[in-house]
């Protein structure tokens, strides 16, 4: 025997009202976006029109947006599927209906970013007030988001360089060509050279070709009667569509090209604001690049309270303008990272300009640490130094004076100071004497010492093995590595759904608000 399930007949419609738990994640985040500032929530939403169907309110967008992140919900499909099925979600959003293209274009809004800067900056506020993060350290560490690209649709900067090269010979060879069939161009044969020898693409140079181009189109026009003549009118048409369609539509892209990298090796077309950098999710073992943004987050006691994305894949780059985007930095009494950080600018910038701790160590400190290094005569930081007459003698006696300073400028603009230092040519043995001077060229060696950095990584190892140093750097692991684990493994966010860094940067900063609700609804669930 089974329950009557006739469906269609009458019956009598009951309106219930909606309740969810005390403790439930959304009570949390009505609160939460309802404490936001009005200014801030109406600045955000962009519709100010008078006339035509009244727009979504900011606040509704977000609280539903909120909630679907934390529960693995990117797409603004299935966002839209919630509010019509998810209890919950009907009550956050009031009963409201509103279709994905509404929510997707909340997320790529420019003015969203506006807002979550806010939202970082209060959210930082409320945990202050409610003790739950403290100003000792601010923990810093990066990861890589798989771009929505496709994973074959490189473009590298070495390659379109070596093809950049022999458009030019081809040029070289056109020019030529152009000679031998006696066309007059407009320019001349060294002027040719210069252009096909020229090392960048130049807007100069593309306006000169389309010069090159008409005055080639008109030469047929000019050239009349004669079967060496038709001849002649044949070669200058198909050196023309050869200059028309093939040259200056490859000039053409190059160029593009060239301005797309700006200061990468690549990018994708499908997101050409993606680089190809190499992922910790490696399931063929192959150390395959794909299309991705470095994102940088700052966190405390769990808590992201920062974020950014970058197109570098490295990080050494990326944590002063990191720093400087955070309003609430001077908060924090140390800068706390791992050693993919550890360098000469960033020591220079976090100690003498931000005026702050950096527990900080660089690539090479374990093995300075360790006895074999410091037994090994080739390093110069285990010679002898004399500071008061400014000289190295080195295991075997070779005694090094100082000669002049020195200066490089990196790709970056960063400048190093160096001492340089020169083998003696008057050394007090023979032994001596001959070590002092290269074996192939006979030179006299020379060493270059840079001393700001020697004082960084100084100051880098005394702070890190000093016990209240290294017990703050202990932290870090299991401060602001889990927030990566919750938002690659809990939430499932390994790839993102929008395209662009503007859209891409809105995007993962709503995933890690949610990640920071759904933790403080955690905590307020415990001490209830």
């Amino acid at each position: 025997m089974y329950q009557n399930c006739t469906t269609g007949q009458l019956q009598l419609a009951l309106q219930y009202e909606l309740t969810v738990p005390a403790d439930h994640i959304v009570n949390l985040i009505n609160d939460f976006v309802n404490s936001l500032p009005v200014e801030a929530l109406t600045a955000a939403g962009g519709h100010n029109s008078r006339t035509g169907r009244p727009a979504v309110h900011p606040s509704v967008l977000l609280k539903a947006i909120l909630y679907g992140y934390s529960r693995r919900q990117f797409s603004g499909r299935k966002i839209e599927l919630m509010i019509k099925e998810n209890l919950p979600m009907m009550w956050l959003v009031q009963q409201q209906i509103f279709s994905y293209h509404t929510i997707n274009s909340f997320i790529t809004n420019p003015k969203t970013g506006e807002l979550l800067k806010r939202i970082f900056i209060q959210f930082t506020g409320q945990l202050r007030d409610l003790g739950l993060i403290s100003s000792d350290a601010l923990f810093i560490d990066g990861t890589k988001i798989e771009a929505n690209a496709n994973k074959y649709s490189f473009v590298w900067r070495r390659a379109t360089t070596k093809f950049q090269q022999k458009l030019e010979d081809k040029l070289g060879q056109f020019y030529d060509e152009l000679m031998a069939n006696d066309i007059k161009p407009a320019i001349e044969r060294e002027e040719a050279k210069t252009m096909a020898g020229a090392a960048k693409m130049s807007t100069a140079l593309e306006q000169k070709l389309d010069s090159l181009n008409a005055k080639i189109d008109q030469e047929p026009r000019v050239i009349k009667g004669g079967s060496a003549n038709k001849r002649k009118r044949r070669t200058v048409r198909k050196l023309a569509r050869k200059l028309e369609q093939d040259y200056l539509p490859r000039l053409k892209k190059y160029h593009d090209q060239m301005a797309t990298f700006g200061n990468r090796n690549s990018y994708s077309k499908t997101d050409p604001e993606a680089t190809f950098m190499r992922m910790k999710e490696d399931p063929m073992l192959n150390g395959q690049l794909k299309a991705g943004y470095n994102v940088q987050i700052a966190t405390n006691n769990q808590y992201t309270l920062a974020y950014d994305i970058f197109n570098n894949p490295t990080d050494t780059r990326t944590l002063v303008p990191f720093l400087r985007t955070m309003a609430y930095r001077p908060m924090f009494k140390a800068i706390v990272a791992d050693a993919g950080y550890g360098s000469e600018y960033n020591y220079t910038v976090i100690y003498d300009e931000f005026e702050q701790d950096a527990l900080i160590p660089y690539n090479t400190m374990e093995r300075e640490l360790k006895r074999r290094y410091r037994n090994d005569p080739k390093y110069v930081d285990n010679w002898e130094y004399h500071e008061q007459d400014d000289y190295y003698i080195d295991p075997q006696g070779v005694r090094f004076d100082f000669k002049r300073y020195s200066k490089r400028q990196d790709k970056y603009g960063f400048v190093r100071n160096f001492k340089v230092y020169e083998a003696n040519a008057f050394q007090l043995t023979e032994a001596a004497r001959k070590a002092a001077r290269t074996e192939k060229t006979q030179r006299l060696r020379q060493i270059y010492v840079n001393g700001t950095w020697n004082y960084f990584r100084s100051m880098a190892k005394t702070a890190l093995q000093s016990e209240a140093g290294y017990a703050l750097y202990r932290r870090r692991k299991y401060d602001v590595e889990p927030v990566f684990a919750r938002l690659k493994q809990n939430l499932g966010y390994r790839r993102t759904n929008q395209r662009g860094t503007r859209a891409v940067k809105n995007a993962i900063g709503l995933a890690l608000m949610s990640l920071n609700l759904t933790r403080l609804a955690d905590w307020a669930r415990q001490r209830r």
